[in-house]
Order: structure tokens, then sequence, then C-alpha cells
């Protein structure tokens, strides 16, 4: 790297998206072209660059999306019933500007985890923050947490996000603990942030997996009253593709 006063100065004051810059055009001979507003504008522009990729770097981190999923990669072409409006509109992410949820629900291996993600990834890009969860494992953590004294801290984590992904709802009947938990999770969040709920089940189906009718009657309200939904259905697109949509 070139040794100048002004490199120090803007490594000094954090500026090392300018830094970068400056380096690069002052060892670049046709850089003398540029006029001093244009110097200026792109070294601005290098900046902004270099933090919002850092950003964005430090929420996918923290969201621990299960795939790499992107909107730009989804597949419209597959038989499995998504509506390419409505996800297009889902993808914008108004929903989450307005607080509402998203239901996603169909048989294993149409993509329910894949499009979440995606529109994970959208959200962080969109200066969001997102936590991914699977819920069995979820509540396998509030368990343990009730014994070392993480539970209030775990669930205000889960109640802070803008946006809260609970995949695979419904693999197996909730437990009293389970059912409590789901339902504070839910009451910290409703009105207040977005959550997206994957599940192989229809919703008509849940009542029987919370088991406790209060309990169902509650959870769902605070779910579905206000949730956009994807109802997917087809063969699992596992058999066809490996690294991508599952």
């Amino acid at each position: 790297m070139l040794q100048h006063p002004t490199l120090d100065r803007l490594n000094a004051m954090g500026l090392a998206g300018m830094a970068r810059a400056f380096d690069e055009l002052a060892a670049n001979a046709e850089a003398e072209r540029l006029t001093h507003p244009e110097w200026l504008a792109l070294l601005l522009d290098r900046e902004w660059s270099f933090r919002h990729d850092r950003k964005l770097a430090a929420r996918l981190r923290f969201a621990k999306l299960r795939h790499q999923a992107t909107p730009e990669d989804v597949d419209y072409r597959s038989h499995r019933g998504l509506d390419r409006g409505l996800f297009l509109k889902l993808v914008a992410g108004d929903w989450i500007a307005a607080r509402d949820n998203l239901v996603i629900c169909g048989p294993t291996g149409v993509g329910k985890s894949w499009l979440a993600c995606a529109l994970g990834h959208k959200a962080c890009r969109d200066d969001r923050s997102v936590l991914y969860q699977r819920v069995p494992k979820l509540f396998a953590s509030l368990a343990l947490a009730r014994g070392d004294g993480r539970y209030a801290r775990i669930l205000a984590k889960l109640g802070s996000v803008q946006l809260l992904i609970l995949d695979d709802w419904g693999l197996e009947p909730l437990d009293a603990h389970a059912r409590y938990d789901l339902l504070e999770i839910l009451e910290e969040r409703y009105g207040r942030r977005s959550t997206i709920v994957t599940s192989q089940l229809p919703i008509a189906a849940w009542h029987e997996v919370i088991g406790d009718p209060t309990y169902a009657d509650a959870i769902l309200d605070r779910l579905v009253h206000n949730a956009h939904r994807l109802d997917l259905d087809g063969d699992s697109m596992r058999r066809v593709k490996s690294p991508s949509e599952a």
C-alpha cells in the first residue's frame, strides 16, 4: 500500500473504504484525469459500499440462515404452486414494515425453508434484523435455558428481531413448556414484529399439534390473524436439485 499521510488519517478515522480507494486511485495514472469532485465522489462511494457490505455481512452472521438463498435464485418453473406475483410482493418487504406474518405450508422438499431464507436474506439486505430458528431445536434450547439462567435473554432476543423465521413447525406435538414458550414468543411479537412459519401441516391441523385448545386458539390468533400465506404442493425438489432449493 502507498505510504501517504492522507491514508494514515483516513485509517485513523475508520474510513477504510476511502483509504483503499485513495490508495488505488493514487497508483492509477489514469486517475489524474479525474476532477477533484470526481475523486471525492469515488472515495465516498467506496466508503459507502464498504460500510454497507460490512453491515450486511454482520446481519447475515446474526441471522444464521439455513440456506444461502436469495430471491434472485428462486425457481418459478417448478410445479409447486408458487404464485410469482405474490412472492415478488413479499420480496418487496412491505408486509414486514406492516408487521404482518407469513405462513408457508407444503409437503417436504418443495422449498419452504429455502424460500423463507431467501426472504430473510432480502430483509437483511434491506437493513432489517433477522433470525432463523428451527422449531424442534429452539424448544430444546429453551428447555435447557430454563436451568442455566439464559431463558429470559433468549426470549428477549426472539422478541426483538424484526423478522423471525420459525422453520419446521409442527413435526411433533407440543408439551406444556413448548406451548407456553411459543405463546410467549408470539405474544411479544404480535403487532410489533413479523414472523415466518414453515410447516408440512396445513393450518387446519395445527390445533391438534398444539394440544391444548385454549393455547391453540391464542397461538393461532396471534400468528394467523395477520398472516400472508404460501400454500405449496408437488413432488420433492430434492430429487432433482441437490445444492439449491429444498
